[in-house]
């Protein structure tokens, strides 16, 4: 009796999907530091680049402290030192050299993205994978900027990263098939689920969970209701995990702020952010960052 192997093509079918071997992040805050943790439990080797050297510090404490908190609970198959051993810090775009992939997760600015992605880019070879992390800002406005707009495409994480199941993965017009379908894998190697939407301004999920926040904050300045029953009608009534008002206060509204003033500009009136969250960004309550915005989180 004989038997026969699977073919290549059929052994790569039936393959589970594996994060690129080599990942770059540019910028190590919460996001970028969300993000850097998840490839390292997917068996990335990953270097994050930040600013100057405080802040390649406080992104590596993030980063362990981290997948230090995802070993405690069982959710690392790794040891302490196998993990510390992939992961780097620096503050030059020259570490991402030799990257397979390099996520941009700089502050929700136009101008910063656009400075920040043509560095990185500039230190890439022409194989290698650009991303932005960018939830509201059109990809092809981004791409216009690049030399390879067909390496480039949106993976839009969601906060808190480690907790978070979805990325939002956005297609430019110029970005290459074969990258969106790469995409797909890397993020089923992460453990999360990916959608991929045609580029937009706010592309799906932050157009429509911002224009929900911003109706529930047009409500609390109308005096409809309080800031907990406007969130309890949506967590208890729609099953909503957090209501809008409470995920404002996470996101930051000053980053709120922004993703609203970008869209209103790009789809018109309907995002037109309400005078009260312009006020409590004027007067420094930016949510759970900051100690209050629309609730108190000193408590």
């Amino acid at each position: 009796m004989t038997t026969t192997s699977p073919s290549p093509s059929a052994a790569a079918a039936t393959a589970p999907p594996t994060a690129p071997a080599r990942v770059g992040v540019l910028g190590g805050g919460r996001m970028g530091a969300g993000i850097a943790h998840a490839f390292l439990l997917a068996g990335s080797r990953v270097t994050v680049v930040e600013r100057d050297d405080a802040a390649a510090d406080a992104a590596s404490a993030r980063v362990l402290g981290s997948v230090d908190a995802s070993i405690a609970r069982g959710s690392a198959t790794d040891t302490v030192a196998s993990y510390r051993a992939r992961f780097a810090t620096g503050t030059d775009a020259a570490l991402f050299a030799d990257c397979d992939l390099v996520v941009e997760a700089v502050p929700e600015d136009l101008s910063l993205k656009i400075e920040a992605l043509t560095r990185v880019e500039a230190q890439l070879s022409p194989a290698a994978a650009l991303a932005s992390n960018t939830s509201s800002i059109a990809i092809d406005e981004l791409a216009a900027v690049l030399d390879r707009p067909a390496r480039f495409l949106g993976l839009h994480f969601f906060n808190p990263v480690p907790a978070s199941t979805l990325v939002e993965i956005v297609r430019g017009a110029a970005t290459d098939a074969a990258l969106t379908d790469a995409a797909r894998g890397w993020v089923h190697a992460l453990g999360k689920t990916p959608i991929v939407v045609a580029d937009a301004p706010g592309f799906a999920s932050s157009r429509l969970g911002v224009a929900l926040g911003l109706e529930a904050i047009r409500m609390l300045e109308d005096g409809v209701a309080s800031a907990a029953d406007i969130d309890a009608a949506m967590t208890l009534g729609y099953k909503h995990p957090v209501g809008p008002l409470r995920l404002t206060d996470l996101v930051g509204l000053d980053v709120r702020l922004g993703i609203a003033e970008y869209l209103a500009a790009h789809l018109g009136p309907r995002f037109e952010p309400p005078a009260l969250l312009r006020r409590l960004v004027a007067e420094g309550h930016l949510g759970r960052k900051s100690g209050r915005g629309f609730y108190d989180w000193d408590d």
